[in-house]
């Protein structure tokens, strides 16, 4: 199973929402380049980025320190964010992103997503984020009539390989992560799903990777020392 830890960008700096809120955020670093050497030197091969201000507005002002972590380290970048047309995803890819999510956009712009999988195929990934069993939209802000399993049925269809999947409710609780949903969605989906929200202990760790599930993201956990980057590394193997 592969480990992502994560930095939400706002304004440049690297911080945390809690259950997606923005009006409950807490910066954590105003230099994410930092944290992303951190990440590589623990032993991190892959980092999960969001630009949260994209996620709103559909903009890159984040843009920059999303290019020089994919520069100056060695990490696996994927970012989600606002990322809703073909201009945006070549602008992150020309940066040497090795893949973007598109979260919004394959939603509302079924065309948009059919035609980036077909020109970049893995290099696409889809955020499935769920909200009471519904995937919700525009940075959170909103709550679509897809149901999850309806999606992901769709998803498949459609040929997206990767799915980042977060349980809304448990993101930056430090409750745990929905093991329970992750289970469910490895045993009837044939896609690559990375788990994301809530994984804050080893034993979620141990657990995901017993489904061999593809992949776990590790966000608030790491900031509050909740989780050693480098044992979880290892549990994950």
């Amino acid at each position: 199973m592969i480990l992502f830890p994560a930095i939400d960008l706002y304004e440049k700096k690297a911080v945390r929402l809690y259950k997606g809120d923005y009006a409950n955020m807490t910066v954590y670093s105003e230099n994410p380049i930092e944290i992303a050497r951190d990440f590589e030197n623990c032993g991190c091969t892959h980092i999960h980025m969001v630009d949260l201000e994209g996620a709103k507005d559909g903009t890159t002002p984040n843009l920059a320190i999303v290019e020089q972590v994919a520069k100056e380290t060695s990490l696996f970048v994927e970012i989600g964010g606002g990322i809703r047309n073909m201009e945006t995803v070549e602008k992150y890819l020309s940066a040497g992103v090795s893949r973007v999510i598109l979260g919004t956009a394959a939603v509302n712009d079924e065309a948009f997503l059919r035609s980036a999988v077909e020109k970049y195929s893995d290099k696409i990934a889809v955020g499935a984020d769920v909200k009471d069993g519904y995937i919700a939209i525009k940075g959170w802000l909103e709550k679509s009539n897809l149901t999850l399993e309806d999606f992901l049925a769709n998803m498949q269809e459609i040929g997206v390989k990767h799915i980042i999947c977060t349980d809304i409710s448990k993101d930056g609780a430090m409750q745990g992560t929905n093991l329970a949903l992750y289970r469910q969605l490895s045993e009837k989906f044939a896609l690559d799903i990375t788990a994301s929200g809530g994984v804050s202990t080893m034993e979620d760790i141990r657990q995901l990777r017993k489904m061999d599930i593809y992949g776990a993201i590790i966000g608030k956990a790491y900031y509050t020392g909740a989780i050693d980057l480098k044992e979880a590394l290892e549990v994950a193997k």
